[in-house]
């Protein structure tokens, strides 16, 4: 056996605050819940990162063997709904991000709230994608109406089954949020990271296809994508994500393929290339020995797409106060977006106390270093201090979910 790492996220549904002070109990599902640890979060909602058996890391270099251990994870607060996370899945040589929401509760008759993580696509039985056109034919523009170009929303709307499941229920989940999940449900971290970012960027492509030509809108239907692989992409509500998949995701999740002469993203169907062929799409088992072959993200891609596509990057975010300026901001840098960016840090640290206040004055000192560098330890990006793409949009979305909360 090799380790892997898990790390605990808590959250306070009801006031959009960390869940400090929780008991988190890691218990084995092999020993009849044997508690492994006892941990408890900290102002940030955070708990310390622990290590866990999980198998060796050649498991996850084929199909042969389970790759992954799975952990439940019990969490109990004052005040809240106990919970309990089924099937926590952890990789060796690799953090797993356990995210978990909690809600009050509202009588006295509340019982533990049970989420169940579905197997890993790789290794579990599901159904394979139906094929579609990669291009969807979408209505003529008329008159003065031109199609909008792709547009990055703040939230998509997943229906959990089929379109038809009328019974499924619809989960609102923050973009890039839902492209962590479908990546780790679909693909291993322990991959080479440019066989990581290139399937990162397929489903992105799928993803924006979806709500670009708002293909299930037009059916009549009331959500923006299922979880049914049938039909599109892998997704378990409330599962881990990886470190490595998570840091891609935040650093392209605005880029998508697609070819000369159209405007929308491909819709870039793939499968596994094992139990399931796919000729003519990326298979995930193909694009790992590609990146296996020290090939770049977009030599996969063309491997399997073909030669004429490219990348392009939607230019506008929904839901954010400001686009990202285009520069990174560090020591030494002033202005408006630095202003904006400490407006944005004061703001947060008043639901994430170890941020600490700094002087709104458009400088991007010492002071402001800190603050950057503990929001960026909280939220799992790159420690630098830095701020480039993935912090500039990490702020944004979490400033704009912390005044909404409080307004």
């Amino acid at each position: 056996m090799s380790n892997g790492r898990l790390q605990i996220g808590t959250f306070a549904a009801d006031v959009g605050r960390p869940a400090s002070n929780a008991v988190i109990r890691v218990m084995s599902r092999e020993a009849e819940n044997q508690i492994l640890e006892e941990l408890i979060s900290d102002s940030s909602g955070q708990t310390p990162t622990i290590e866990l058996e999980a198998p060796p890391l050649e498991y996850s270099m084929s199909e042969t063997n389970k790759p992954y251990s799975e952990y439940d994870i019990q969490v109990t607060m004052n005040g809240y709904e106990p919970q309990m996370i089924e099937g926590v899945q952890v990789l060796p040589d690799t953090t797993a991000y356990q995210d978990i929401r909690l809600n009050p509760i509202m009588d006295y008759t509340a019982q533990t709230r049970i989420i169940s993580i579905r197997d890993h696509t790789l290794w579990g039985m599901f159904p394979p994608k139906t094929p579609e056109d990669e291009i969807k034919e979408l209505p003529p523009s008329t008159g003065y109406i031109v199609l909008p170009d792709p547009v990055v929303p703040e939230f998509i709307i997943v229906h959990d089954g089929a379109p038809d499941n009328a019974s499924a229920p619809n989960y609102w989940i923050p973009f890039a949020d839902y492209i962590k999940n479908v990546a780790c449900c679909e693909i291993y971290s322990t991959w080479p990271l440019e066989t990581i970012t290139a399937n990162v960027l397929a489903i992105l492509s799928f993803t924006l296809n979806r709500i670009y030509t708002e293909w299930y809108r037009g059916k009549g239907y009331d959500f923006t994508i299922t979880s049914s692989t049938a039909y599109d992409q892998a997704f378990s509500y409330g599962r881990n994500i990886f470190s490595e998949i998570s840091s891609v995701v935040d650093n392209i999740f605005t880029t998508f393929i697609t070819r000369p002469g159209i405007r929308q993203p491909l819709f870039t169907q793939y499968c596994d290339g094992k139990r399931v062929s796919c000729p003519n799409w990326m298979t995930q088992w193909g694009s790992k020995a590609l990146g296996d072959q020290g090939y770049s993200a977009i030599n996969i891609l063309k491997s399997f797409y073909g030669y004429d596509i490219y990348l392009m990057a939607a230019q506008k975010v929904a839901g954010v106060p400001m686009s990202y300026p285009g520069t990174v901001l560090q020591m030494g840098s002033i202005g408006e977006s630095v202003r904006v960016i400490q407006e944005q840090l004061n703001a947060i640290s008043n639901n994430y106390p170890a941020i600490p206040k700094i002087r709104v004055d458009g400088v991007f000192g010492e002071d402001t270093r800190v603050a950057v560098e503990t929001f960026q330890n909280i939220f799992r990006l790159s420690s630098d201090g830095i701020v480039g793409f993935n912090t500039w949009y990490k702020l944004s979305h979490i400033y704009v979910a912390v005044t909404r909360m409080a307004g």
